[in-house]
């Protein structure tokens, strides 16, 4: 496992992120976002498995693309924790990366006992969500998405789709009304986007907030009754925090998969130029978009207790370690032939810290999918691929549209 050590007693391959005067890698670019697999592969060249980077310019970290270290730091706990107190207190209020990673009382920003209390309630709650009525969910969703634009004969799948069925169906499993699972969704956008991220974080907590009080006083069978009514007695602080992990969890990385998704089985032959022809299934484009393109590409961020030294590279104490499940699923040292079926990429994480909640999540891509195939089998790019545009920012992989172009049709009846 990783050693912990005295900086200086040995030789370092590829430089101390410690003594680390030189450039630094950052991912908030449009160069990034538009080409970030040779971004992996520059840094990998250069760096190795640990990249010296920015999440943002002044805020130092560094990123693991090796897939053996990464698995070896989120399977260590004990030596990254991830508690990022210490290290909050040297940044900038004001700094747009903070409101994403600073502590709150959940289970993503704990360890240990802290942890373990909450990932229980969380768990859960995610587990007693009905599967067999999910699928009916997402259909009753879906289709009314789809007859919104189906008569046009064009739509752009990412704010005419993929987003208003994410969080719709995050708004269902939680109990939440439509116009308060609006501020939540806005509030969320900004976080991820590092913009204006403490105005999102205050208005994402407002409107939870709402939430929480009228699930105490009227409990359904939702994910925010069963947390409130769970024997953790989680507070209405601690309550937030969990819910604002669940809506991280559920809208931008799932609309991010859909949308991913459906650019691979539009652009390759495999999967049939009308789509219904290919080979490939939606499951098995969804398993290679994990690999590829994961819709969360940057994150499980820990904080070392201590100066560390692993892959002869020294790590600061309380500096943010990111995994990069992009650059770890494609690191050469285990890619190589034909992976179709293969679910070993870190796309939900690994260790104590994996997300929960996948089951449900590869249920909603996969259905949100389907019924829009179903629907429009002869659904097309409406530009060239490299005409797409994705969104800058450090953790996600987003397209900032995909339009499309199919034979206007009718409306689908509801079941």
């Amino acid at each position: 496992m990783s050693d912990v050590a005295t900086p200086g007693t040995c030789p370092v391959a590829h430089g101390s992120p410690i003594d680390n005067a030189g450039p630094r890698v950052l991912l908030s670019t449009p160069e990034f976002a538009a080409d970030p697999h040779r971004a992996y592969r520059e840094m990998r060249s250069e760096h190795g498995s640990l990249v010296p980077m920015e999440l943002v310019p002044g805020v130092p970290a560094t990123l693991v693309i090796g897939y053996n270290t990464a698995l070896r730091i989120l399977n260590d706990p004990e030596h990254f924790p991830a508690d990022p107190r210490i290290w909050q207190q040297d940044v900038p209020d004001d700094s747009p990366i903070k409101p994403m990673m600073m502590w709150y009382p959940n289970a993503l920003r704990n360890s240990g006992l802290a942890h373990t209390r909450y990932r229980q309630a969380y768990a859960a709650s995610i587990d007693a969500i009905d599967l067999h009525g999910l699928h009916a969910t997402v259909e009753k969703i879906a289709i009314p998405l789809i007859n919104s634009f189906s008569a046009d004969g064009s739509a752009d799948l990412v704010s005419q789709y993929a987003l208003p069925l994410a969080f719709e169906i995050i708004n269902q499993l939680v109990g939440c009304s439509a116009e308060i699972g609006q501020r939540v969704a806005t509030g969320m956008a900004a976080l991820f986007d590092t913009v204006n991220a403490a105005w999102g974080m205050q208005t994402l907590s407002e409107a939870l907030m709402e939430l929480i009080q009228l699930r105490r006083a009227q409990p359904g069978d939702d994910v925010t009754s069963r947390l409130a009514h769970h024997p953790a007695n989680l507070d209405d602080t601690e309550m937030v925090s969990q819910l604002i992990s669940f809506y991280g969890a559920g809208i931008e990385p799932q609309q991010n998969l859909i949308t991913n998704t459906l650019l691979l089985m539009l652009t390759d032959k495999r999967f049939g130029g009308d789509v219904l022809g290919g080979s490939l299934s939606t499951r098995d484009a969804l398993d290679e978009v994990l690999f590829d393109d994961p819709p969360l590409a940057n994150y499980c961020m820990s904080y070392p207790r201590q100066p560390i030294l692993i892959e002869n590279t020294w790590l600061p104490a309380h500096q943010p370690v990111v995994i990069s499940m992009a650059g770890c699923n494609n690191d050469p040292a285990i890619r190589g032939g034909d992976y179709t079926g293969n679910r070993s990429h870190l796309a939900w994480g690994a260790g104590p810290h994996a997300c929960p909640a996948k089951s449900i999540a590869y249920l909603v891509v996969q259905d949100a999918i389907d019924q829009l195939l179903d629907a429009l089998p002869e659904i097309q790019l409406a530009v060239p691929t490299e005409e797409l545009v994705w969104r800058s920012g450090p953790f996600s992989r987003a397209m900032a549209a995909l339009p499309v172009v199919f034979p206007e049709c009718p409306p689908l009846s509801m079941p």
